[in-house]
């Protein structure tokens, strides 16, 4: 099987201990994760080869984040190092009514200094069947977007299966970049497009109609966000495949969770599933996108099956401390096939 091939930031997260207030912790837990590398876990897990890219600066704390990623089976050998830090990020994980906080502290950072030229995309790329990146990335900086607009275009060149998660973060696209223009010139040239309601929103305008998910939250339905679909695929003629996550969110420790995948003519709904005490969510939305790419190359000729895959991959996500998804393939199935028990393996 072709390597996949992910791009972006990996970054140093620290939240204080359980659901502790930042203003409370005395500590925090050190985790290493981000969008892209999130997804090189995942693949890595199910038995996909899979290299990550990024920028990282040659100090220890680079060298942990690099170490991760080797921990888990993922590629690191083609990263490129310069800089002099990697992003942080804070989390405080809320609960009930309570939603999670993020602060980000990933002004110049490696990743955020990378300029064009520096990778060379061609030899990224050589054995290569699958480039992946996110919104993340280009809101990180211009050189970001900059880098990421010559990976999508060699990879093209190259004939690799392109797949963008629209990722829309509020907090980020703070460099002066014209978000709209930038995103749909990086998305025109994507196979497959992954995003939710606000994603659309945000990036291109593009809502469910007569759906304010704000108030509406637990009340989400697979066919409102057709329109959704239709409007993406139209806009991106390039795309097979336009899939949208649906979040029902009850509170902060109660969601339901299911999928929608369109391939410009049929609709194909998930199982939609309860997780009622959520330990983790964050990353949900990667742990989508790598069982949705191990869930395509696997089930090639099933998109009902690689749709079921990554609803079901992502839906074990949330029980998991950390940004990763560190399940295993049999787990998932094990989920998919109705086994939602939890019962002790002995």
């Amino acid at each position: 099987m072709k390597r996949v091939v992910t791009f972006g930031e990996i970054m140093l997260r620290l939240a204080p201990p359980g659901f502790l207030r930042f203003s409370q912790a005395t500590s925090f837990d050190v985790v290493y994760g981000g969008g892209e590398s999130n997804v090189a876990v995942s693949l890595a897990n199910y038995g996909i080869p899979v290299d990550f890219i990024s920028r990282l600066p040659k100090n220890d704390i680079g060298e942990c984040a690099m170490m991760e990623m080797r921990k888990r089976g993922v590629g690191v050998d083609k990263l490129i190092y310069g800089g002099d830090r990697l992003g942080v990020y804070f989390l405080e994980t809320g609960a009930v009514s309570r939603g999670s906080k993020v602060v980000y502290d990933r002004a110049h950072s490696s990743m955020s200094e990378i300029k064009p030229g520096m990778i060379d995309w061609e030899k990224v790329f050589e054995g290569a069947g699958w480039f992946h990146w996110t919104g993340i990335t280009p809101a990180i900086s211009q050189g970001a977007a900059d880098v990421c607009l010559e990976a999508v275009k060699t990879a093209r060149e190259m004939g690799l299966t392109i797949s963008t998660d629209l990722n829309y973060r509020a907090k980020l696209w703070n460099y002066g970049g014209e978000r709209e223009k930038i995103m749909t010139e990086l998305t025109s040239y994507c196979d497959i497009i992954l995003g939710n309601e606000e994603d659309a929103e945000k990036h291109f305008g593009i809502k469910p109609e007569g759906l304010d998910i704000t108030t509406q939250g637990h009340e989400v339905k697979a066919e409102a966000f057709l329109s959704v679909c239709k409007q993406l695929m139209k806009k991106f003629p390039n795309a097979g495949k336009v899939i949208i996550t649906l979040r029902g969110s009850i509170s902060a420790s109660h969601n339901t969770w299911a999928g929608v995948l369109y391939d410009g003519k049929t609709l194909y709904n998930s199982v939609e599933y309860q997780i009622t005490d959520i330990v983790d969510r964050v990353g949900g939305g990667d742990s989508f996108m790598g069982g949705l790419i191990y869930g395509s190359l696997t089930y090639p000729d099933d998109d009902q099956k690689a749709l079921d895959f990554a609803v079901a991959a992502s839906s074990l996500k949330h029980t998991i401390k950390g940004d990763a998804n560190l399940v295993t393939v049999a787990e998932v199935k094990k989920l998919m096939d109705g086994d939602s028990s939890g019962r002790v393996a002995r």
